[in-house]
């Protein structure tokens, strides 16, 4: 790829990143100047790859929008991920079987009060989120 110079300036600080080839060239030239290693970097290079950055991580927002789940199990599913809890985890810090989990998680069964109210204060879902999926 060729060596593309960004310069920190007022036109920059309002330059968008809005295609491939922009992020691109941007992601590039942050690699370039994190490569000289942060004890060789300058202010001016410094501030340079932080614009650059905000500038890639808001074109990565636009292009990448991950949904939010729709989905009972999809709603319990992101949190275990967010808590990095296998299922069994969940199940013990639910006080519930591992079994009665799985029936609720693959829709064989439905949850009961007991089971909201815990997933609300345990793992803090919204109450109102998981009446509006059930």
């Amino acid at each position: 790829m060729p060596i593309i110079h960004f310069e920190i300036n007022k036109y920059m600080a309002r330059k968008m990143v809005n295609t491939e080839d922009d992020f691109n060239a941007a992601m590039y030239r942050i690699g370039e100047l994190m490569a000289k290693g942060s004890e060789n970097v300058s202010k001016s290079e410094l501030a340079e790859i932080r614009e650059l950055a905000l500038l890639a991580q808001a074109f990565e927002q636009k292009k990448y929008v991950i949904e939010p789940p729709r989905t009972f199990a999809g709603i319990i599913e992101m949190k275990m991920y967010e808590l990095k809890l296998k299922q069994t985890d969940l199940a013990r810090k639910l006080h519930v079987s591992d079994t009665k989990l799985s029936l609720i998680m693959n829709g064989k069964q439905r949850p009961d009060i007991d089971f909201l109210k815990s997933v609300h204060h345990e793992i803090n879902i919204d109450a109102n989120l998981l009446l509006e999926v059930i």
